[in-house]
């Protein structure tokens, strides 16, 4: 068998350039823009008219611009928990099987393009997009708020507010691999989109209720917990979390409930033990609380990693000749 010479990512570079601007410059990532920035703007004017009171007293007023809720409106953050993997589907979920309803892909790859680079740049250049529309809200959130609240963020929040915007990059890039690796799967983009779209909606929606069954089936209340209230026992809260934890949407929410709320010191069962020494409602440190959501951001990570090079593996034993 002949060795392939040149490096695999031999014009990875190329491709991510062409499918960067194609991505700006579509009318579908226009769209998915301004149904992110409007929510989100909603979102933040809705928390501001009740934070302009607390300036004075809130030591991380600005943490709470993303996560302040009123209603009818959610959470800046529960917005984008929403929004980031529409985002990112409809990024990704043609990225491939648009190549061969075109009739391109075979021209394609007859250039001194390897499918590693074409895979790999495709992916990029959607991670960019992801990034770049963000960076973009993230910016035009602090800047409002800056405007409207009359105070600065400090540097705690400045750290805390881009490790939640790293951990949402991070979020949808795990939905982009999904949605690529449905475009690989499948040929038809329609199919890939609701397939994509299905398992999001699996995460999201239907998972919280699967774990809760499983949990309680596997460890039911007991005549004592009934009589106390019927409360969770121990063991079915940590089986509860240990499931909920395969989902990607509770890995996200964690790491921004401890990123964003830095008197948060744990993110399951607490014991007295635990708090011996501690202050109650004590800031942790940033550091600290980047420790606390290492396991949840190193999953994420994880999860795109594996999921992409399922895609890989898939892409590679593909028959793409016309």
């Amino acid at each position: 068998m002949a060795r392939r010479s040149g490096s695999p990512f031999t014009g990875a570079g190329i491709v991510f350039v062409k499918e960067l601007a194609d991505h700006l410059g579509s009318a579908r990532m226009r769209v998915l823009e301004w149904l992110v920035l409007l929510t989100g703007i909603g979102a933040v004017y809705t928390a501001i008219s009740d934070l302009k009171t607390t300036t004075a007293s809130d030591p991380f007023v600005f943490l709470r611009l993303f996560t302040h809720a009123r209603s009818p409106l959610p959470s800046f953050i529960a917005v984008l928990a929403f929004l980031v993997p529409l985002m990112a589907i409809g990024l990704g979920f043609d990225a491939v099987n648009g190549e061969f309803n075109r009739r391109t892909m075979s021209r394609l790859l007859a250039q001194p393009i390897y499918r590693d680079a074409l895979l790999l740049g495709k992916f990029l250049a959607g991670m960019a997009t992801l990034a770049v529309a963000l960076v973009t809200l993230w910016l035009l959130v602090v800047g409002f708020g800056l405007i409207t609240l009359g105070v600065p963020p400090s540097g705690a929040e400045v750290a805390r507010g881009i490790g939640f915007l790293v951990v949402a990059m991070f979020y949808g890039g795990l939905w982009l691999a999904v949605a690529m690796l449905c475009s690989v799967l499948f040929r038809s983009a329609a199919t890939s989109a609701l397939v994509a779209l299905g398992l999001w909606l699996l995460a999201s929606v239907v998972w919280p209720l699967i774990v809760q069954f499983v949990a309680n089936a596997i460890y039911p209340p007991t005549e004592v917990s009934l009589l106390l209230g019927g409360g969770p026992s121990l063991h079915q809260i940590e089986l509860q979390q240990s499931l909920s934890r395969i989902s990607p949407t509770t890995l996200f929410d964690e790491s921004v409930l401890a990123l964003l709320h830095p008197t948060t010191r744990a993110l399951g069962p607490v014991f007295m033990s635990q708090l011996e020494g501690s202050v109650i409602g004590a800031p942790l440190p940033f550091g600290q609380s980047l420790l606390l959501i290492w396991p949840q951001a190193t999953g994420l990570i994880a999860g795109t990693i594996i999921i992409f090079v399922v895609a890989y593996i898939v892409f590679q034993r593909q028959e793409v000749r016309a």
